[in-house]
């Protein structure tokens, strides 16, 4: 009976450490694999800070790793991670970093930093270029229909849409 006692002592928290990074994995787009903090990594290892203030795609360094609602992005500079951590919900991409449109359409595909867009001050990710310029074409009711939608999807498995 001890030894039952001592496993299950053992199993409970490996058990709550691996269900963090697969509920942030339903919720955010992470990049497969677990960063050195344990858990997904966010935006590609992009920088938010410098994709949603200047429009750049900079790549984001480990040694300036953040970790924020279980996911974990690196930036390009102490400076870009500060004003991250400041206010995190101010430089996160709009739908966990999911693709906005594929969100418009119930879907939850993967957001590239190199097919962004910044409106009102908010980020948005896109899948590839052709639905970029599907996007750009219809800008207002994608962002309409995203913005309807997510509540909807916002808590389901990807595999589950």
């Amino acid at each position: 009976m001890r030894i039952f006692s001592i496993g299950l002592t053992l199993a409970a928290p490996l058990a709550i450490g691996i269900a963090t990074p697969a509920l942030a994995a339903d919720e955010y787009n992470v990049t497969n694999g677990i960063t050195t903090e344990g858990t997904g990594l966010g935006v590609h290892g992009f920088d938010s800070v410098a994709l949603s203030t200047l429009n750049t795609v900079a790549r984001g360094d480990a040694s300036h790793a953040v970790v924020h609602d279980g996911v974990t992005y690196y930036f390009a500079s102490e400076i870009t991670a500060e004003r991250f951590q400041s206010d995190p919900v101010q430089y996160l991409p709009q739908y966990g970093g999911f693709c906005a449109y594929a969100v418009a359409k119930g879907k939850k595909f993967d957001g590239d930093p190199r097919y962004a867009d910044i409106v009102d001050g908010k980020l948005y990710l896109f899948v590839n270029a052709a639905i970029f310029e599907k996007y750009l074409a219809d800008k207002e009711n994608v962002l309409r229909k995203a913005a309807e939608m997510w509540p909807k999807i916002h808590h389901t498995k990807v595999e589950d849409l």
